[in-house]
């Protein structure tokens, strides 16, 4: 970021329009990148026409910070913005209104931007903007985001400024305003809000700003007052309070007439009879569209492509023009950065990334996404997971390495680590579960293959939501009407997300060309299969297995067609087709996948899934070895 470049910052909470609304005021040219230390991704762009950067910050409710995306949102108006966009829900004013409380107490040049009038109108709420902007001392602007309505009102705010009224908006009752003064009176330091509000933080307990405030000389008396009060929902009560007061009689409510076919299908995406079946309708079209339009048509389309027009030519060209034997199989070959890095980053994973990215941007810009995530929280509970899950989940039956990168939208790092665990060892791609259901000899083989997956998958989730260390996911969600997806978000969210693809992953597969090139000429590939060989005889697989196993590291498919190749010369028994099914869906992810794993859960927890994976892969095949012997 340029130093000369004011820096602007939206906050408000999940599904408010903070995207949009990002999107009406920088345009097409947008970053998508991690925030410092964290797998949390953060958008910043330029506002046209003006001299400001705009960074649109994770979901967040209000100053005290509990999942991963909220304290990284706080960080960021910690850093000292120039002004603070708070896009609230019309609808949800009330709600909304604290937290603009807490920005303005906490002193920052604040708007807020009541977003999605159209829908607030609908239900028969009005609200006099210019009233509130009176109370709060700040300007107060209504948006239809996917109208562009009043875009052009906040630019020239943005471009002018504006007078700020100071003014106490929370007020605390007689108890706590005297500790309130207490602590504000012990803090010495200069820090980026307002001692009021690190104050209230502070009453409320708030770890990360009782952390901040060590430094002070009276820490210790600081403390001794938080620790005697603690009490974060009578502050809050109060503060919503202040709220309630601030908006009486700004807010009215009409009688209106419902009934409308999009009010009809909102009521039925919460009934307990149809939102079930809505819910499986909605998953099985993300899987066509990402897991059998993407995974499978768009790649074997491309990928043959790839093969005829860039592979084929480049082998021969590198054949009559390269001597030395380990540069050309560097470039090409079975395992070159081109022949297979490249190749598997364009031709097989960007057609899964690209249709997997447009159907959760329409989800997302629907509104159905929260409805999804509460209904399957309960059940996902179970295993230390909460309902966000189902979505990498679902994809990784499409791709495992995509799955694993859109891990980084749970909100804990315990639901990552889970998650990316359940994927690793549990679950197919696309390529691969279309081999395995072709290999199996019988409905009945499959029937016990599928069993024993889904019997692993709970057991190894109910293992690591006892011992992972970390919180357990707080499943808090806002449920926002069902609208109609606007195309233009969907194909921006869509083009940002996959510009972050080619920047961030890409690289990976590089990489992992190299390292593949390296362990074939050091021998390490003749050395791995040699320790494969022993494992996979202990199952009662042919020595054969090693290489099946290895092949399937490099890409899950590759050794699933060689399983069915050995299947296919009758090397193989009907149990013995069986354990191999089931050793090699739980053995290691593919390399690509394994990269990504690292690359989002750190290289600690990366090898420890990968020793993990390894180690159910074989007991397992053992015990189904046994199993099988016993009752066949």
């Amino acid at each position: 970021m340029e130093k000369r470049k004011r820096k602007i910052v939206l906050v408000g909470s999940p599904n408010v329009g903070k995207s949009l609304i990002f999107h009406n005021l920088t345009g097409k040219y947008a970053t998508v990148s991690n925030y410092p230390g964290t797998t949390v991704d953060i958008t910043i762009g330029d506002i046209k026409g003006t001299n400001c950067i705009l960074i649109d910050t994770p979901g967040m409710y209000s100053f005290i910070a509990i999942t991963e995306e909220e304290k990284v949102a706080r960080r960021i108006l910690f850093d000292g913005p120039d002004l603070v966009i708070h896009v609230a829900d019309a609808k949800n004013l009330e709600r909304m209104l604290p937290f603009t409380l807490q920005l303005i107490e906490a002193g920052f040049n604040t708007v807020l931007v009541l977003n999605a009038m159209d829908e607030a109108e609908r239900l028969g709420i009005e609200i006099d903007a210019e009233e509130l902007e009176k109370r709060l001392g700040i300007p107060v602007i209504k948006t239809i985001a996917t109208q562009k309505k009043g875009i052009d009102e906040l630019k020239k705010i943005i471009k002018n400024g504006f007078e700020k009224h100071e003014k106490e908006l929370i007020k605390l009752n007689s108890a706590i305003g005297r500790m309130l003064k207490n602590v504000s009176r012990l803090i010495e330091g200069e820090y980026p809000i307002s001692k009021k509000m690190i104050s209230i933080l502070a009453l409320a307990g708030d770890s990360e700003t009782l952390k901040m405030l060590k430094k002070e000389r009276n820490f210790e008396e600081i403390s001794e007052i938080a620790g005697k009060t603690l009490k974060s929902y009578e502050i809050f009560r109060q503060i919503q309070e202040s709220a309630n007061n601030i908006i009486d009689g700004v807010v009215r409510q009409k009688e209106i007439e419902k009934g409308s076919l999009r009010d009809k299908i909102s009521a039925l995406s919460i009934n307990p009879y149809f939102s079930f079946p809505m819910a499986l309708f909605s998953l099985f079209m993300i899987y066509l569209f990402a897991g059998i339009l993407g995974a499978q048509i768009l790649v074997d389309i491309i990928e043959s492509g790839y093969e005829d027009y860039i592979n084929v030519p480049l082998n021969a060209f590198l054949t009559e023009n390269v001597e030395n034997y380990w540069i050309r199989e560097l470039i090409g070959g079975e395992y070159g950065v081109i022949t297979l890095g490249i190749r598997y980053a364009i031709a097989i994973i960007f057609p899964i990334v690209t249709t997997f990215f447009i159907a959760f941007s329409i989800l997302e810009d629907s509104g159905y996404l929260p409805r999804l995530a509460a209904l399957l929280d309960v059940a996902f509970k179970k295993i230390g997971l909460s309902g966000r899950a189902v979505i990498p989940l679902l994809l990784g039956l499409g791709c495992g390495t995509m799955a694993t990168i859109v891990t980084r939208t749970l909100e804990t790092r315990k639901e990552k680590v889970i998650t990316t665990l359940l994927l690793a060892v549990g679950i197919p791609c696309s390529a691969q579960l279309g081999v395995m259901m072709g290999l199996a000899p019988d409905f009945f083989a499959l029937l016990i293959w599928i069993s024993i997956i889904s019997i692993v998958m709970l057991v190894v989730g109910k293992v690591a939501s006892k011992t992972v260390k970390g919180e357990d996911s707080l499943f808090f969600i806002e449920l926002p009407p069902l609208r109609v997806p606007n195309i233009s978000n969907v194909v921006f969210k869509t083009v940002t997300r996959l510009e972050w693809y080619f920047k961030e992953v890409m690289p990976i597969f590089v990489l992992v060309s190299v390292v593949i090139w390296i362990g074939r000429i050091t021998t390490m590939f003749d050395l791995v299969v040699g320790a494969l060989a022993f494992p996979s005889k202990l199952i009662g697989l042919p020595e054969e297995g090693g290489l099946i196993l290895l092949y399937g590291f490099f890409r899950r498919d590759y050794g699933a067609a060689g399983l069915f190749d050995l299947t296919s010369k009758g090397l193989l028994s009907y149990s013995q087709t069986i354990v191999a099914m089931v050793t090699l869906t739980l053995f290691v992810p593919c390399v690509a996948q394994f990269g990504v794993m690292c690359k989002e859960r750190g290289l600690k927890t990366g090898l420890g899934i990968f020793l993990i994976a390894i180690s159910i892969a074989f007991s397992v095949g053992y015990l189904t070895n046994l199993l099988l012997n016993f009752i066949l």
